[in-house]
């Protein structure tokens, strides 16, 4: 017979009322809840796995934690001022998306798979994911597109990539447009998955929730492709699904197509960037790029890059693509907070 210290704390009623009896991982994981998800993922981006396991498993058994509780929490971890009065709801969407900030979509997806109130596993998805690009092509070129879209939803771009070079132009095509359409993985489809694929694996598989896929993740596998084969898959892209192919051209943001920015958008751009990159980055840029971007900054500041390009001398190939990737990164970040946008400038602004 349980009694009610041995019951979990999944909500105010039911939490014990000293807090100093909870575990380390579980007063740790009511201060993770309490500071919110972004705030959180920060802070176990530094944890090992251990300890995000541990304290997951917590955060997955929160309900509604009392503010006494959010009280004792930061002052016990921190120094932080609460900034409300009004109960913080924990439980497995949460941990969930803390885990997705801090360590991204396969390792929050495996970690809750084993942690999770429900048991839940993907395992088998784990042991794909860690096959040569050759295995995984062999054991899934014969399924269904939209079972291989989710198995590469799960890989790191460059291996997706390759896969997606093994299959047939076909099978490519759609594999691609499947890719893109994925919002979130349903319970139902991944437990599918798992079933036909977990014939090949000694292991017990069952499903979990997981977000993946979707058109940044086919702007990015279609990135990592040879330019050739990048061209024709979106252009196949485009001729099937035009909305699709019209939102993943956006994403497929390379160095040149700052010509697209507004010059308002570009001089936003130039703040945020280092002056070191865009010196190399210039290295490769053709003259109306060069020409665009000496008018989004100051006169002074034109003049005083146009003498660091000259003075670089030889640059190699890979260091300018690594200035102008991290130049993209500036522009995608800023087009993800809304600060610029990335569609193509049109002529029908009326004054």
């Amino acid at each position: 017979m349980s009694t009610a210290s041995e019951a979990p704390a999944t909500s105010a009623d039911a939490a014990p009322l000293n807090f100093e009896k909870f575990s380390r991982a579980k007063k740790l994981g009511i201060f993770l809840v309490t500071i919110g998800p972004e705030s959180a993922a920060e802070l176990m981006k530094h944890f090992d796995d251990n300890t995000v396991e541990a304290v997951t498993k917590e955060m997955t058994q929160l309900g509604l934690i009392p503010v006494e509780h959010q009280r004792s929490a930061i002052q016990e971890f921190s120094s932080v001022i609460l900034e409300s009065t009004k109960g913080v709801l924990g439980g497995s969407p949460y941990a969930q998306r803390t885990l997705e900030l801090a360590k991204g979509d396969f390792k929050a997806a495996s970690i809750m798979g084993r942690v999770g109130p429900t048991g839940t596993s993907i395992d088998v998805i784990k042991d794909i994911a860690e096959m040569e690009g050759r295995q995984i092509c062999n054991l899934i070129k014969n399924e269904q597109p939209q079972t291989i879209a989710f198995v590469l939803s799960y890989l790191e771009t460059p291996k997706a990539a390759e896969i997606l070079t093994m299959l047939s132009p076909e099978m490519r095509e759609e594999v691609v447009e499947r890719l893109g359409m994925i919002e979130s993985t349903s319970l139902e489809l991944v437990g599918k998955v798992v079933r036909s694929l977990g014939k090949h694996f000694d292991v017990k598989a069952r499903p979990t929730f997981h977000r993946s896929g979707g058109v940044r993740s086919v702007a990015d596998v279609l990135n990592a492709l040879d330019k050739e084969v990048s061209k024709t898959l979106l252009a196949k892209i485009e001729e099937r699904n035009a909305g699709l192919g019209a939102a993943v051209r956006k994403k497929m943001f390379g160095f040149e197509d700052l010509n697209r920015l507004s010059l308002q958008d570009l001089q936003r751009v130039m703040r945020e960037v280092d002056s070191s990159n865009l010196a190399v980055s210039m290295k490769s840029a053709s003259e109306g790029l060069r020409n665009k971007i000496y008018g989004a900054i100051s006169k002074r500041a034109a003049e005083s890059l146009k003498e660091e390009i000259s003075m670089l001398g030889p640059v190699r190939l890979r260091d300018v693509e690594q200035a102008q990737d991290a130049i993209i990164q500036v522009v995608r970040r800023l087009e993800e907070e809304g600060e610029v946008s990335l569609e193509a400038q049109e002529s029908n602004v009326v004054v």
